[in-house]
C-alpha cells in the first residue's frame, strides 16, 4: 500500500475527504486511494467513521462520565470476558484497559447525571468480577479526538495538511 500512512493521517484528520479529494492531495489516480481505502476497511484498519458533535450546541444536552473501574481478571479470560460484557451497553462509548491504580477506564454518555449514576449502580457495580468505581464527570471539553472545542473558533477543521 504505497499511500496507506498519508491516507490514514488525512480521514484521522478529516474522515470526510472523498478518494478524488485525497488523490489530488497525494497527486494519485482516485481509483488507487479508493483501493487502498477499501483494502484498509476489509482488514479492519479503519474501523468505522464518526462525527464529532458538540452537545453543548445541539438541543440535545448530553453528559459524559469517565469511569475507573478495577476488577478481578477471570481464570483463563483475564480482563477480555468483563471489558466486552461492559462493551455491550450503548451508554458505554469507549473502553480501555490501563495500567496503574485500576484496571479499565470506561467512557460513557447519558441525558443526565443520573442517568449515568443509574447505570454504575445497577449494571457496572453488581458486575461479579467488579471490585470499585470511581466516576468522574466530564464538565468541559476543551479538545476531544484531536478537535478543538474552543466557540471563539469558527471552524475546527481549519487545519491544513500539507504533504
Amino acid at each position: 500500500m504505497k499511500y496507506k500512512e498519508k491516507i490514514l493521517a488525512m480521514l484521522d484528520q478529516d474522515a470526510r475527504l472523498t478518494a478524488a479529494q485525497m488523490a489530488r492531495m497525494l497527486d494519485a489516480p482516485e481509483e488507487e486511494v479508493a483501493s487502498e481505502i477499501a483494502a484498509l476497511e476489509r482488514e479492519k484498519v479503519i474501523l468505522g467513521y464518526k462525527a464529532m458533535i458538540n452537545w453543548d450546541k445541539a438541543d440535545q444536552e448530553m453528559v459524559t462520565a469517565q469511569i475507573e473501574v478495577r476488577i478481578t481478571p477471570q481464570k483463563d479470560m483475564g480482563f477480555d470476558e468483563i471489558a466486552h460484557r461492559i462493551c455491550s451497553y450503548p451508554q458505554v462509548q469507549s473502553a480501555y484497559l490501563m495500567s496503574g491504580g485500576f484496571d479499565l477506564t470506561i467512557v460513557l454518555m447519558g441525558k443526565t447525571l443520573r442517568e449515568i449514576s443509574q447505570f454504575v449502580s445497577e449494571n457496572l457495580a453488581p458486575m461479579e468480577s467488579v471490585i470499585s468505581t470511581s466516576t468522574h464527570f466530564i464538565l468541559k471539553k476543551y479538545k476531544d479526538m484531536g478537535v478543538a472545542y474552543d466557540p471563539e473558533e469558527n471552524d475546527t477543521r481549519e487545519v491544513m495538511m500539507s504533504w
